[in-house]
């Protein structure tokens, strides 16, 4: 089962030909995605100039794919991760990482908590964003990037 990240769930709502060819050929019974994407794509919709449009495209979309939602499991993971990268790219200094937030370090904290829900339910994660490999040096989970399957 993969597990779509945000930017790969926004190329399907976008119709993006490679990532429909890439669904087709592995089924889309076979993708999934995280309460955490709901919310940056709903932000996205929200923003958008075509509000009430993309809203119904999303809600279409979220009507057929399954989702994953943040158990006590999973926020354990988050956890293990935080600490993880806290202590690989913060302060050498323990009382400094105490106060490191992890955005100083160039992670984006919903990512942590998608890395936890791909770990957590065992999901191969897709994803074209670079802090899921810096993430995949404190703790190993499977990663894929469909965007460039082509190239």
């Amino acid at each position: 089962m993969y597990l779509l990240d945000t930017n790969h769930c926004s190329l399907i709502l976008l119709k993006n030909q490679t990532i429909l060819d890439y669904i087709k050929k592995i089924g889309e019974t076979n993708i999934s995605t995280t309460i955490i994407t709901v919310g940056e794509l709903s932000f996205m919709a929200e923003n958008s100039t075509y509000q009430a449009q993309n809203l119904t495209r999303l809600d279409q979309f979220l009507a057929d794919i399954r989702v994953y939602y943040i158990d006590e499991k999973t926020a354990k993971i988050y956890g293990q991760i935080k600490a993880g990268l806290i202590k690989k790219f913060g302060p050498k200094q323990k009382t400094k990482r105490q106060t490191t937030k992890i955005n100083q370090l160039g992670f984006d904290e919903n990512d942590l908590w998608i890395s936890a829900i791909s770990i957590r339910n065992q999901l191969i994660l897709v994803s074209a964003d670079t802090d899921f490999p810096r993430i995949k040096t404190v703790i190993n989970f499977t990663l894929e990037n469909w965007r460039n399957a082509n190239e």
